[in-house]
């Protein structure tokens, strides 16, 4: 459901409030019939009523502009014929690469900010991370050893794996 579908409509409120002004108007009109404020709340009640009908309108949502315009069929295609026939023989070439770097944040629990901490204290790999010492880093960090433990074991599971 596209958002014009979706949010209410304010004309049709708006048009609600108009037609609210013109029961007014006739009301005035019944009740006030020999007064000589009459016709001014008759007149009053009336341009509001068109108002609130004006303003209803500029804001009714547009037609899009797709919707509007109508294309006319596109003529088929002109059926497609084979002329000639090519083989192409490829080989292959196998070329080692290193192993993809792992980051610091794919270890459980390490996030972006975790990640420039440790990287500000010298550790920029899961590598580095695996060899660190939990104690040190809990100790610089000013974070518990438990924690880094379960870093530090999770760091060699990656390195482990990969």
């Amino acid at each position: 459901m596209d958002w014009e579908r979706k949010r209410m409509r304010s004309d049709y409120a708006l048009y609600v409030v108009a037609v609210i002004f013109f029961l007014l108007t006739a009301i005035a009109a019944g009740l006030l019939v020999n007064q000589p404020e009459q016709p001014v709340w008759v007149v009053a009640t009336a341009v509001l009523g068109l108002l609130f009908i004006g303003i209803g309108y500029s804001q009714k949502p547009k037609l899009k502009a797709a919707a509007m315009e109508i294309s006319p069929p596109a003529p088929p295609a002109p059926p497609a014929t084979v002329t000639e026939v090519v083989e192409e023989k490829r080989t292959a070439t196998v070329v080692e690469t290193a192993p993809p770097k792992i980051e610091l944040t794919e270890v459980q629990g390490i996030g972006a900010k975790r990640e420039e901490q440790l990287k500000g204290q010298g550790i920029n790999s899961v590598d580095d991370l695996a060899k660190a010492s939990a104690e040190d880093l809990a100790e610089k960090l000013k974070i518990s050893p438990k924690i880094t433990r379960k870093w530090i074991e999770s760091a060699k599971k990656l390195v482990e794996e990969s």
